[in-house]
């Protein structure tokens, strides 16, 4: 596709977009749609089908000539959510822009914020302090003109993710950028330019200063990509999962079927489901060889990396219960057990990451095709199975029992404790046998039959 092909148009814009930009015209000043809006919209273009001129964005960024105190007052709702750095947040109806004055920054003593920051009236000074030339692309609503000093259209056209000016400087002003660099590479599919990659290495000492949430936030982004490994195999190539997480790049060294752990971690990424806490455990399922000690471990990463508990206990349940009852038809009971393990709502997940590792280690050099494939038809029959108990309604937690611990209490004169506890457990171990046994009569007889036994 020839430059002249790649166009953006202003009618393709939102009514109160417009109106905005029309508004600081009409006081006497400039407006530019800047970053991954202009980005992701030229992109659509080149990727097929999106029309010359149109828009596809998630959010919309301003850079504007206009003082933050300027724009604050010519716009009734405006959240003052940078003024330092010249940025607030314009609230228009059904969205919100992101508006900053155009500037300069200086000094970068810890690694993310600038030490000083000054107001210019050039665009291009402007560009030129951002991080990547395909970010460095701004669009004239006025004129409809793409405003691109830095050559970001023909590196959008190469599908090439390159730093504007010298690398290292970039990546100097911020530690994140060389993160950013890697999630770019699989959320875009570009491919990395020589130069920059090469500045990345040297640029680790900036990256440890870099936040456990920030770098949380690059990874889930990563995770949604159409194939995540481009982003971790960068990452890993690199020396920032070194850095991070240590336990997953040590897999780089442990083999398995004729390759590294780590491949067959990317390659089992790739193949599981979209969704970050599947494609987490799908990444972190080698970090140990015993599914408790590898969930303990991931559990540990996450937990450094910020994760929310709900997150790490998902992840946790999925690799303590990665081994599926593969190996014959299991009974009722064990099924049963089984989905007790893994929780009724989290069965699907563990089948999905169960079907990604065996698909991964198909496409290993020293695949055993017929056992892999056996075991995925297993697979495929416990998944069934596995629904149709599930539609039973079976008994698989202590809230689930036709008798709770106050009924018992009162039913058999005891008093609290522990023992009322393991006294459930027994009962329900009973009723995950023998599921219709979950009726009260017969749960209050096994409960005197059990104490029978243990006095």
């Amino acid at each position: 596709m020839g430059a002249e092909a790649l166009s953006l148009s202003s009618a393709g814009l939102p009514a109160p977009l417009l109106e905005l930009c029309r508004r600081l015209s009409r006081t006497g000043h400039r407006g530019w749609l800047v970053g991954g809006c202009v980005r992701d919209s030229l992109r659509a273009q080149l990727d097929g089908p999106a029309a010359p001129g149109s828009w596809r964005a998630k959010d919309w960024d301003l850079a504007t000539d206009a003082m933050p105190e300027q724009v604050m007052k010519l716009f009734r709702r405006v959240i003052p959510t940078g003024l330092e750095h010249g940025t607030v947040t314009v609230l228009l109806p059904g969205m919100q822009v992101e508006v900053t004055t155009l500037r300069t920054e200086q000094g970068y003593r810890d690694g993310r914020r600038p030490d000083e920051v000054s107001f210019v009236s050039s665009l291009d000074e402007d560009l030129a302090r951002r991080d990547f030339t395909v970010n460095a692309i701004a669009f004239d609503p006025e004129t409809e003109a793409l405003i691109d000093p830095f050559g970001g259209l023909e590196d959008l056209r190469r599908r090439r993710l390159r730093a504007v000016g010298e690398p290292a400087r970039r990546f100097a002003e911020d530690g994140l950028r060389v993160l950013r660099a890697a999630r770019f590479v699989a959320t875009l599919e570009f491919e990395l330019d020589p130069a920059t990659a090469a500045a990345i290495r040297p640029s680790l000492e900036t990256y440890r200063q870099v936040s456990a949430e920030r770098v949380r936030e690059e990874w889930n982004k990563a995770l949604g990509a159409r194939a995540p490994s481009r982003a971790f195999a960068i990452m890993q190539q690199h020396g920032l999962l070194e850095l991070t997480a240590p336990e997953l790049d040590a897999l780089v060294g442990q083999s398995a079927d004729g390759e590294t752990l780590f491949a067959l971690a990317l390659r089992r990424l790739d193949l599981a489901p979209a969704g970050v806490t599947l494609r987490l455990a799908a990444l972190l399922a080698d970090v140990a060889a015993e599914p408790v000690v590898a969930a303990q471990k991931a559990d540990a990463l996450l937990n450094r990396l910020r994760y929310s508990n709900l997150e790490r206990k998902a992840v946790s349940q999925l690799l303590r219960a990665r081994e599926l009852p593969l190996s014959g038809e299991p009974s009722g009971p064990e099924l049963r057990r089984w989905l007790r393990a893994v929780g009724s709502d989290g069965y699907r997940e563990a089948c999905a990451l169960g079907r990604a590792a065996l698909e991964a280690r198909q496409q290993a050099p020293g695949a055993r095709a017929e056992e892999l494939g056996l075991r995925q038809a297993a697979l495929e029959r416990l998944e069934q199975r596995a629904a149709a108990e599930l539609e039973r309604r079976p008994p698989l937690a202590l809230g689930d029992l036709a008798l709770d611990g106050k009924q018992l209490m009162a039913e058999l004169h005891l008093t609290p404790g522990p023992h009322v506890g393991k006294l459930l457990a027994a009962l329900l171990e009973q009723v995950i046998e023998q599921p219709e046994l979950n009726t009260r009569g017969d749960l209050l007889e096994l409960a005197k039959r059990l104490q029978g036994s243990s006095g």
